[in-house]
C-alpha cells in the first residue's frame, strides 16, 4: 500500500510558477507521475518519473515548463510548473505504481487544485 498527499495547489497569474508536493508513504512504487483533470475534460498525464533510476517524461503540453523530481530521503515527488497558462488550470492528481501510464497506476491522491487567473 502506498499512500499519495498532495499540497501546493493554489491562485497563480498567468506567467507565475507553482510547486506541487506528493508525500508518498508506505510501500516504495516503480514509478511516480502527475495527472490532472480539467473543468469538463477527460483525465490526462503530465509527467512521470521512475524511482529506479530518475528518468523522466513529460507530455507535449508542459515541457520545457514544467519539472518533475524526486526527493528520496524525504519521500516526496515535486511538480515545478513555471510558464503557467489559463489552460493549466486543472485538479493535480500524484499517482504510484508500477508503470508510467495511468493504467500502470495503482494509488492515487486525492488531488490539489491549480488555478491560473488574473
Amino acid at each position: 500500500q502506498v499512500q499519495l498527499v498532495e499540497s501546493g495547489g493554489g491562485l497563480v497569474q498567468p506567467g507565475g510558477s507553482l510547486r506541487l508536493s506528493c508525500a508518498a508513504s508506505g510501500s516504495a512504487a516503480n514509478y511516480y507521475a502527475w495527472f490532472r483533470r480539467a473543468p469538463w475534460k477527460e483525465r490526462e498525464g503530465v509527467s512521470c518519473i521512475s524511482s529506479i533510476d530518475g528518468s523522466t517524461e513529460y507530455t507535449d503540453f508542459v515541457k520545457g515548463r514544467f519539472t518533475i523530481s524526486r526527493d528520496n530521503a524525504k519521500n516526496t515527488v515535486y511538480l515545478q510548473m513555471d510558464s503557467l497558462k489559463p489552460e493549466d488550470t486543472a485538479v493535480y492528481y500524484c499517482a504510484a505504481g508500477r508503470l508510467c501510464a495511468s493504467w500502470g497506476m495503482d494509488y492515487w491522491g486525492k488531488g490539489t487544485l491549480v488555478t491560473v487567473s488574473s
